[in-house]
């Protein structure tokens, strides 16, 4: 018999993975920070096994949970007198983290204070990548992200059009590399989407009919990110290529890319350019590099490894809590996903 999980609302293309765990789930919303104070549906659709809530209506009632689901620190304080094993998720690496925030903090010093309080709290840490696992210090457990491609519709390419989804870019620019994204793709026809308030004509999708069809429709994805700070692929790079788009970037030891195969890189922006102006004029290409990039998610993202790896994070959250049973070995050895 599962119990219920309680997970505080992240973004919701990561949080609807949880959808594939058995666990019914309580997901709170209303969080600081956030760029609205209820579940996102331009993002995803709420998770069938989930119920909306909000923080006080939650230590109001004082519940026990299998597993309490936790982003940062803030949402691990504000679960102080809940009941039940913790789980902390890291999903950015510790400079990303430190320079989009703005932190004068030296980020050494951050790290010792993490430790610190997840050894005092027991609670258990997992970081959505070997990258961001490594840069906190925490890297025996690393659930990989994962994209479902019968989530999405046949692909289309009728728009002579690339795709890039992200938000804050103004916060970002240098983990996203932005300049080198400028120089590569001015002037060419590409799509934004995304929260993006200081760029004009820049909106998120309606909802996830509206971002599957435009995922649909697009020629190709673009991701570029500094190898230091951000992987090279997020989520959504993965929901990209399984809805059967090739993916255009910089090199990165990371990245899921196979140059000329599903997608293409180079670390000189003109050179890229030239990329893109090929699949926008071979619709043929687009679509046989978009079909290798949905093989690539069949066989390295699938969304059933997602539920098995994080399923096992949750058992080894309890396990911390009880203070029972030592961490034996990795869960997952870290490879970078690009090799």
């Amino acid at each position: 018999m599962f119990g219920r999980l309680l997970v505080f609302d992240c973004h919701e293309a990561w949080v609807y993975q949880l959808r594939a765990l058995p666990q019914q789930m309580d997901v709170v919303v209303g969080l600081r920070g956030r760029h609205t104070d209820r579940w996102d549906e331009s993002m995803r659709p709420k998770p069938p096994n989930a119920r909306i809530v909000r923080l006080d209506e939650v230590l109001g009632r004082g519940n026990h949970y299998d597993c309490i689901i936790a982003h940062n620190i803030t949402d691990l304080l504000d679960a102080k007198t809940l009941v039940g094993p913790r789980l902390l998720v890291l999903h950015e690496t510790l400079h990303g983290a430190t320079l989009e925030q703005g932190s004068v903090t030296p980020p050494a010093e951050i790290k010792r204070a993490l430790e610190r309080f997840v050894r005092l709290t027991h609670t258990h840490v997992v970081a959505v990548s070997c990258l961001k696992g490594r840069s906190w210090g925490f890297e025996d457990d690393i659930v990989t992200l994962s994209a479902d491609p019968s989530d999405y519709r046949p692909w289309k390419g009728d728009l002579v059009r690339g795709l890039r989804v992200a938000n804050h870019i103004e916060r970002r620019p240098r983990i996203l590399l932005w300049e080198f994204h400028r120089r590569a793709f001015e002037g060419l026809p590409v799509t934004l989407v995304g929260h993006n308030p200081s760029m004009e004509g820049v909106r998120p999708s309606k909802d996830w009919a509206d971002l599957r069809e435009t995922l649909s429709r697009h020629r190709f994805y673009i991701h570029t990110a500094d190898p230091q700070l951000e992987d090279g692929y997020n989520m959504a790079t993965l929901e990209a290529m399984a809805a059967g788009l090739p993916v255009l970037g910089n090199r990165h030891p990371t990245s899921p890319i196979e140059h000329g195969v599903n997608g293409f890189m180079s670390d000189d922006p003109l050179e890229l350019r030239g990329y893109a102006e090929q699949l926008l004029g071979d619709h043929e290409l687009a679509q046989s590099m978009g079909q290798a990039a949905r093989e690539t998610i069949r066989k390295r993202f699938f969304i059933e490894r997602f539920a098995r790896d994080f399923g096992r994070s949750i058992e080894l959250a309890r396990r911390e809590s009880q203070r029972s049973v030592p961490h034996e070995e990795p869960i997952l050895a870290c490879e970078d996903a690009g090799s």
